[in-house]
């Protein structure tokens, strides 16, 4: 099919900012980052952590979060301590035994979620379920060398209690749940029906541990469903927007993108699969990636597009999309990796943080977009790149963030929002993330540059980090192997891939530190089709897929149109000519009152509807 020329303008466009991008993306690095300075900094992104941390202790526990400028707290989630719950894996991580230990057992001992909040299900989930199971898979194995012997599997009993206090938000017609419930009462019959595609896509990692943990499988069933309510919504060239409606599945925001209400929807993609070894997983991570990779890349950056039409909408670097090129290590796909990190570091250079909101096309902070809520993601992507290439530019990137952040947002008792990224002007907030992400993966960058020490790279297992950064590892009891052929371990005949290879591969090396070698290789190429119906030829943990039924045809889940599309909608429709495709092959390895016993229903109903992409039954509401 021809696509529509694009227009003028848009062609005007993407040539200033292709021109514009060798003079804007430059590396005004400092000198390289010496093997001392590495172990200083890393001890000065220790420091900072523990002025966050003391300063929440005795400022705002047990509130939800640090007021770092005045020295106080307050309750912004549910009212349960949350910054500490968010902090149990970094206190692990940095060796605290006695910290980590104390933590535990106050919040066994004190938290309870039998309370009459009404909480989001994305951040309760990913805050404080994936806190709690991470602790919890510390703080019980000997392995991890924090076991602590008095621990008797309190905190996966909390995180097991909350999750079946989630667990009616999921009951919708489309499987997608609601944003928000109550912990005590379910879901408000007032309670909004528009969620975001990152909301209803970001559970799988928490929701499938607890399920391998108490060999419950309801919450992996339930997660599972609402990614597939989600991609057999899909548009036909592969994308998703940014907002839908739970009950009708119809979209009520078709900009499609990697960035805000959209981001860990591809990342829970890719990492369930690493995860869990559920090739459901990959195969729909593929086909994303591959669309959003044609329709939304304009080397380095990435746009907003309509799903449909792939018209582009919003030419702007949003601060969220800085994670993409980390979740793009994992994958394997490292040069257009390196170049959006380039682009992105550059926006960081420029005011010293990444605004919320860049435009690309007058290249000046986006309206209303200013603030710099200290967001981990760029710290993130620099970690993983270093980790990847060893290249001490990313040092020197770390660098710059360590003292940006030292310079312009420490605070009395912590550190504070930036609420302006060109004045530098600070707010009197910290997220609870702060101490979970950020700091975290600039500790790992600049310890990974000295000779690892820690439960992450020297540790007994392999680790994904989930969105907020909790370590989740690839235990035998969490990531149990499926058989991809006939048996474990057999090779599919794939047909000579030699041909197809693209010069994008990431080896395992047996001396890399742990996580470097969970992945094996992995092979970036360029199919002639649009999707990855075909088989996939892997190696590593998981040995080959037979060549077969495409995913559609595999798992039941097929494209479901919109009532007000039209059937031939988007077929002609143009798309970005400057965009080029990639394509991956990843290596692994209602209610008015809640009682635990109504889970019973949810059983009933989700195990009838796990082979189907969404749930029949209407919730009943009083």
């Amino acid at each position: 099919m021809a696509a529509l020329k694009p227009s003028l303008p848009m062609l005007s466009f993407f040539l200033l900012l292709s021109l514009y991008s060798n003079t804007f993306i430059h590396t005004a690095l400092a000198d390289g980052v010496t093997p001392e300075e590495a172990k200083q900094l890393r001890n000065e992104v220790r420091e900072m952590f523990y002025h966050a941390f003391n300063g929440y202790m005795e400022h705002a526990f047990p509130l939800d979060e640090l007021r770092p400028q005045s020295c106080g707290g307050e309750d912004s989630l549910g009212g349960y301590a949350l910054t500490l719950i968010d902090s149990l894996d970094t206190l692990a991580l940095l060796g605290d035994r006695d910290r980590f230990a104390a933590s535990v057992e106050w919040i066994g001992k004190n938290l309870q979620f039998d309370i009459n909040k009404t909480v989001s299900v994305f951040e309760t989930t990913i805050r404080v379920l994936g806190g709690l199971l991470s602790a919890h898979l510390i703080a019980s194995d000997y392995a991890t060398g924090m076991k602590i012997p008095t621990y008797n599997n309190e905190l996966l009993n909390l995180a097991e209690d909350l999750a079946r206090r989630l667990l009616p938000a999921f009951d919708t017609p489309s499987g997608i749940p609601f944003g928000s419930v109550n912990l005590m009462h379910g879901v408000d019959e007032h309670e909004s029906k528009i969620t975001s595609t990152a909301g209803g896509g970001t559970l799988t990692l928490e929701f499938g541990v607890l399920s391998r943990l108490t060999k419950d499988p309801i919450f992996e069933q339930v997660t599972k469903n609402a990614v597939r309510g989600l991609w057999a919504r899909r548009s036909r060239l592969n994308l998703v927007g940014a907002h839908i409606n739970v009950f009708t599945g119809e979209w009520t925001q078709k900009d499609a993108g990697i960035g805000t209400s959209i981001d860990s929807f591809y990342e829970y993609l890719l990492k369930a699969y690493l995860l869990f070894g559920d090739e459901e997983y990959l195969f729909i991570f593929q086909e994303a990636y591959a669309a959003a990779m044609h329709y939304l890349y304009n080397d380095p950056w990435y746009v907003e597009v309509n799903m449909d039409s792939a018209a582009v909408v919003w030419p702007l670097f949003n601060s969220l999309q800085a994670f993409w090129p980390g979740l793009q290590v994992l994958a394997g796909d490292i040069d257009p990796a390196i170049r959006s990190h380039t682009a992105f570091f550059s926006v960081w250079k420029r005011y010293g943080f990444t605004p919320e909101g860049f435009n690309l096309a007058t290249l000046s902070v986006q309206h209303g977009q200013r603030s710099y809520p200290l967001r981990p993601e760029l710290m993130e992507s620099t970690y993983w790149l270093y980790k990847a290439t060893r290249d001490p530019k990313y040092l020197d990137a770390g660098r710059d963030m360590v003292a940006s952040l030292q310079y312009s947002a420490r605070c009395p008792c912590g550190f504070c929002h930036i609420s302006d990224v060109e004045f530098h002007k600070q707010e009197d907030h910290m997220e609870s993330f702060f101490l979970a992400e950020t700091v975290k993966y600039l500790w790992l960058l600049f310890d990974l540059a000295v000779g690892p020490d820690n439960l992450v790279e020297n540790g007994p297992y392999k680790y994904i980090f989930s969105t907020e950064g909790h370590l989740l590892p690839a235990t035998p009891e969490i990531s149990l192997v499926q058989e991809h052929c006939s048996y474990f371990g057999a090779y599919c005949n794939t047909g000579n891939m030699g041909n197809e290879s693209h010069a994008s591969d990431v080896a395992s090396n047996p001396q890399e530190t742990n996580d470097g070698s969970l992945y094996g290789r992995v092979r970036t190429r360029f199919p002639s089709g649009s999707t990855f119906s075909d088989s996939t030829p892997i190696s590593g943990l998981i040995k080959g897929v037979c060549p077969g039924l495409t995913h559609g045809q595999k798992f039941g889940i097929s494209y479901v149109a919109s009532s007000h599309r039209a059937h031939e909608e988007s077929r002609n429709q143009r798309k970005p000519t400057v965009a080029e495709s990639h394509s991956l092959v990843v290596v692994p390895g209602q209610t008015s009152e809640y009682s635990p016993s109504e889970n019973k229903n949810y059983h009933e109903k989700f195990s009838e509807s796990s082979e189907g992409e969404s749930v029949s039954d209407t919730p009943q509401k009083q």
